[in-house]
């Protein structure tokens, strides 16, 4: 049977957007997938009153520089302005303007309405678009800045301060998700580890994730789990600098899309994995967790076994004795060496006799092949 790459690793998903997306490419390289969305699943609360507001400050006076920020955003802009019936006047309005824009889906979705941008970082990141700004006279500047769902107000206060004269345009602002429940749930999966991994789409979606750490008493052990055992896995660099104020490191692919992302954990995952990787009785043995995997094909134990599989592995080719084995087992099963034999016993006939040797009046250890 082949091994899909993921196989034996669960994930957790923040995603409310595209989820379906995500959780499908994942499980069809094997992972098993815990979805607990970190925002509202319907994340562009546009308020129609101030963003036509907002239209309209726009359209008042010449613009010399807008900052385009969201492919999202600027969408949803020109479909509110075309519903109120100004969006000709909008485009030919930021048409005259110097246009920068964040990242190539923001420069998408200008072009469709025939705008074109004069720059864009490869980076995608907003720093970078303000960066080369840096050095430039923006005295007297009019300069529109269109939000990302998070408020930009102290982007447009920097900006200020070298005298330019700034509007940031609101589209919609980003939302917790309706039902904090799985997001709880995930937290404590996390600080248990019994997630591989976990992935973040969006900035927000990391905050909200530390904000329900926080309410649940647990940040500590998440930020552990993060900086020890757990992958933070992001879609892009915007999205993970949002982990540096908790020193938590974290992954992203070269280029800031969903099936990069995936391919790269079926890279980084096996690869934290190879410790757990033996040949055993001349058999490959991977063990993620409570997930076993014999030559490629998933093996289902109970507890107890698989308890004492874990304590094997610790010392994989050395003799455990039975008393450590017993005190390995899960709490309820019967105190005694007998069940310590009984789950041997489970263990081999689950994954072949060859693989765990008995040693006479000492205990048991796997049959590792150097």
């Amino acid at each position: 049977m082949t091994t899909l790459p993921l196989t034996g690793y669960r994930i957790g998903v923040t995603a409310a957007r595209k989820v379906e997306e995500q959780i499908v490419l994942l499980e069809r390289r094997g992972a098993q997938c815990v979805w607990a969305p970190a925002l509202s699943t319907n994340p562009n609360h546009v308020d129609d009153e101030s963003l036509r507001a907002a239209t309209a400050d726009v359209l008042s006076v010449p613009v010399d520089l807008f900052l385009a920020t969201t492919g999202v955003g600027m969408k949803a802009w020109f479909a509110a302005a075309e519903a109120d019936g100004t969006l000709d006047a909008l485009l030919e309005h930021l048409g005259r303007a110097e246009i920068l824009a964040r990242g190539p889906k923001s420069v998408g979705a200008l072009r469709r309405r025939g705008l074109r941008e004069l720059w864009s970082p490869e980076s995608e990141e907003f720093d970078d678009v303000l960066e080369h700004l840096r050095g430039r006279d923006l005295s007297g500047k009019r300069i529109v800045v269109q939000e990302h769902g998070q408020s930009l107000s102290m982007v447009a206060h920097a900006l200020r301060r070298r005298g330019a004269d700034v509007l940031t345009v609101t589209v919609y602002r980003v939302e917790r998700a309706e039902d904090p429940g799985p997001m709880f749930h995930l937290v404590d999966e996390i600080a248990e580890r019994t997630v591989h991994a976990v992935t973040f789409t969006s900035a927000p979606a990391v905050a909200a994730l530390m904000e329900a750490a926080a309410s649940t008493g647990r940040r500590e052990d998440v930020v552990g789990a993060f900086q020890a055992d757990v992958l933070a896995s992001c879609v892009g660099p915007v999205t993970a600098a949002a982990f540096e104020m908790w020193g938590v490191p974290s992954v992203y692919p070269d280029r800031s899309r969903l099936a990069a992302m995936v391919k790269q954990l079926e890279v980084e995952l096996p690869s934290r994995a190879e410790g757990l990787t033996l040949v055993v009785g001349g058999r490959t043995v991977l063990l993620h967790g409570e997930v076993l995997l014999v030559d490629g094909v998933e093996v289902k134990l109970s507890p107890a076994p698989l308890a004492v599989l874990h304590a094997l592995v610790v010392n994989p080719g050395h003799v455990v004795a039975r008393r450590d084995l017993l005190a390995a087992l899960p709490s309820g099963t019967a105190g005694s060496e007998h069940a310590v034999e009984m789950a041997v016993a489970r263990l081999r006939a689950a994954v072949g006799t060859r693989m765990i040797q008995t040693v006479v009046k000492r205990g048991y250890r796997l049959a590792v092949t150097p």
